[in-house]
């Protein structure tokens, strides 16, 4: 249940339109659900602003669907689910409309498309092979209502592709820079930039990289004091936290 959902029970509490053993009905049932195999938290979008979000890896398509259903019955739209794959997607699809987008492997359920009026998240890339990563990024914030602008391909190699982007780097509210590699491309960003610079380290690299390791620890050592990091190849972590800050 969201904000607007408790704020509307109450107002009709105070109207007489509901009694009060009715209302406190339905806040008991506001906390969470017990499915058996989850926890539906209905709290989430009244603390943190954003329905909770599924994960779709290692959960079977019985699962995802019931959760899916659960959370629908209870009015909740934007329900996202990560890292789903495709044979998941094509069965949740077949009783669910759902909306599949199979770079970012995100799915989302009763899609609001609505924009919200903010500035803008820029979506930074170093290599072709950190895409996947990125989408999940982008898609992320944008299915939580910020516009997004993509720069894909504009790793330090060829530092001259990402000075081509400047103007358009600097004026977003929140910069996210994906790599992986040697992870340089974070702190270049963070000297350019006067805003957050979310960085994402991915498993993109030779030996050396250690799965993305080297890139994640670079960009724990990043000089520039605005860089902040989250965990190698999480690109939805990153999208939700710079949702968060261009809604402040």
């Amino acid at each position: 249940m969201e904000k607007d959902s408790v704020l509307e029970l109450l107002n009709d509490v105070k109207s007489g339109a509901v009694r009060p053993e009715e209302a406190l009905l339905k806040l008991k049932t506001l906390p969470f659900e017990d499915v058996g195999y989850a926890k539906i938290d209905y709290h989430r979008g009244l603390r943190h602003g954003i329905n909770e979000v599924i994960y779709g890896e290692g959960k079977t398509i019985e699962q995802i669907s019931g959760i899916v259903s659960a959370m629908a019955e209870r009015g909740q739209k934007n329900i996202m689910i990560t890292r789903l794959s495709q044979e998941k997607a094509n069965a949740i699809a077949e009783n669910h409309d759902l909306d599949y987008d199979s770079v970012s492997r995100i799915g989302v359920v009763m899609r609001d498309a609505e924009i919200e009026q903010c500035g803008r998240i820029a979506i930074t890339a170093a290599g072709t092979s950190d895409i996947a990563v990125a989408e999940e990024a982008a898609v992320t914030a944008e299915i939580l209502g910020n516009k997004v602008d993509r720069m894909y391909d504009v790793g330090v190699a060829g530092l001259h592709r990402l000075l081509s982007q400047l103007e358009q780097i600097m004026s977003a509210r929140v910069v996210i820079a994906v790599a992986g590699m040697e992870g340089a491309l974070a702190s270049v960003v963070g000297g350019l930039v006067a805003c957050p610079v979310i960085a994402v380290p991915t498993s993109v690299g030779y030996g050396a990289n250690f799965s993305g390791l080297s890139a994640l620890l670079a960009m724990l050592n990043s000089c520039s004091g605005n860089v902040s990091v989250v965990n190698i190849d999480n690109g939805f972590g990153a999208g939700y936290i710079a949702s968060l800050i261009n809604h402040m």
